[in-house]
């Protein structure tokens, strides 16, 4: 079934933005050339990373009981390069993410907390055509975040022995899915996305490929778009409840 057309909040009428990935470094492939846009525009964003990234990189010789350290550090390295000082890590084991109800408690008590008017999130559904962005920890990690946006933390009978006061974000930006209905112009911001990109050292053996490759992709998603040329874009599925 077709996405329905994007009916996004204006950015002004955000304050805050929780953005839910599976490993570090993905929000950064996904989204933050926008989270860049929106940190400029005085928007508090937050990330919460599920995964310790613990199966990632290209290094033989790491002690791999290092990478979870060696992981959050990069993306907090990354996230200050576009403007986000608050990082949530849940600690999940990398590879085995599934959609549990205690996901789905995690992050609706982590929403009711935050309060965002914006949840972004990757894509539940996988893309056959670019299957690596389909890893099954991202389709787990965005199952539970669309079961937390609706309805679990809106619900006020859902979790009672929580503390925190149940909460409607009304509006999900989904990164990587199959067919998009938004596109957000980072023209302006695209070296920093590739300064957080370029954040995460141990899991590129290749920096300068990535970049080319980032600015082909977000060319192409700009053309897409029907930006002018010259241009680099981020795509997304945006729900809007209500």
């Amino acid at each position: 079934m077709s996405v329905p057309e994007a009916r996004p909040r204006p950015d002004n009428e955000v304050e805050r933005v929780l953005a839910v990935v599976a490993h570090p470094d993905d929000i950064d492939f996904g989204g933050a050339g926008s989270i860049a846009l929106w940190t400029k525009a005085g928007i508090e964003v937050h990330y919460c990373i599920v995964t310790d990234g613990q199966a990632g990189g290209f290094e033989p010789d790491r002690d791999r009981a290092e990478i979870p350290a060696v992981r959050r550090a990069e993306q907090t390295a990354a996230a200050q390069h576009v403007g986000v000082h608050d990082l949530h890590f849940l600690g999940y084991q990398d590879g085995a993410v599934e959609a549990t109800p205690q996901l789905v408690r995690e992050l609706s008590r982590l929403i009711r907390k935050v309060r965002p008017q914006r949840l972004l999130s990757q894509s539940p559904e996988r893309w056959w055509s670019r299957l690596q962005v389909s890893h099954p920890d991202h389709l787990a990690a965005a199952e539970a975040t669309v079961r937390a946006f609706y309805p679990a933390a809106g619900n006020p009978y859902a979790y009672p022995e929580l503390s925190e006061e149940a909460w409607d974000v009304g509006e999900l930006w989904m990164m990587e899915h199959p067919e998009s209905n938004h596109y957000v112009d980072i023209t302006d911001t695209f070296d920093q996305k590739l300064a957080a990109l370029r954040s995460h050292a141990s899991q590129h053996r290749d920096p300068d490929g990535l970049a080319a490759g980032m600015r082909t992709y977000s060319g192409e998603l700009a053309a897409a778009a029907g930006f002018p040329a010259n241009h680099y874009a981020e795509s997304f599925a945006v729900i809007r409840l209500g």
